[in-house]
């Protein structure tokens, strides 16, 4: 099915099912996604250039802070929050930490009640340094579509193998406004049956959710296009059964 780019460094605002009016920032490329995960589920289609050197495709720290600068200055109306997004994982710009610096210098400048946002697949919080920055902002939004490696590998397709251990023991140690996501579907993909909502996937999830201990749990299924057909919107009455076992687990759950 077709799916879109975010085409340039500032885009929106848009009205977020998540951070009401969002006004986003794309760290990675205008004209290719490129992430270290190909999700099977994305909107911005698959990861075309997976290992390849893109540093001159990427905005510069400069223009990130420009643009922005720009966009605030210029618009008496002021965004629910500023969310790093984009056509990929932002954490993997080489400026990342610089940049978060930057964009909270502007935004207490221009925009003081707006709050800064991070969607995160969290693959690069074992640094220090990412950590650290992430923690600085007012919200991270962790991404974690299953706690059971195959399917992880199934919906996900990291570029190296993510450990669920591993993704439990660096969230653990952040210490910011923490939320994990995870988006439920269900479908085929190169002949494969995928699900993360059956009993033993849920199961899983909670358990992990609650060894993380997140402020909440946002739970979602596909709105956009996506870059294969064979895939299937989860149900309300299903999500709602999900979000209720996730509460009684004493974990507060937002399905979004």
């Amino acid at each position: 099915m077709p799916t879109f780019l975010f085409d340039d460094i500032i885009f929106g605002p848009v009205q977020s099912r998540r951070m009401g009016v969002s006004l986003g920032v794309n760290l990675l490329p205008k004209t290719i996604k490129y992430c270290n995960f190909n999700c099977i589920y994305c909107e911005c289609g698959f990861t075309p250039l997976a290992n390849k050197e893109i540093s001159h495709l990427l905005p510069s720290r400069q223009d990130v802070a420009k643009h922005l600068t720009s966009y605030l200055q210029n618009n008496t109306i002021k965004p629910d929050a500023i969310t790093f997004a984009g056509n990929g994982e932002p954490t993997i710009h080489p400026d990342f930490c610089e940049i978060i610096n930057d964009v909270i210098a502007i935004r207490n400048e221009f925009a003081p009640k707006t709050e800064i946002v991070v969607l995160t697949n969290a693959t690069q919080i074992h640094k220090p340094s990412i950590l650290q920055a992430l923690e600085k902002v007012d919200r991270c939004m962790f991404k974690l579509d299953s706690a059971i490696e195959s399917t992880i590998r199934a919906i996900n397709q990291p570029g190296k193998q993510l450990n669920v251990q591993d993704f439990i023991k660096h969230i653990s140690l952040f210490k910011g406004k923490k939320i994990i996501q995870t988006l439920c579907i269900s479908g085929e993909h190169n002949g494969v049956q995928i699900s993360n909502i059956t009993d033993t996937e849920i199961n899983a999830l909670i358990e992990v959710y609650k060894k993380i201990n997140p402020d909440e749990v946002v739970l979602y299924t596909i709105q956009r296009d996506t870059p294969i057909e064979t895939l299937q919107k989860i149900s309300k009455e299903t999500l709602e059964k999900f979000a209720k076992k996730v509460e009684l687990a004493g974990i507060k759950t937002i399905l979004s």
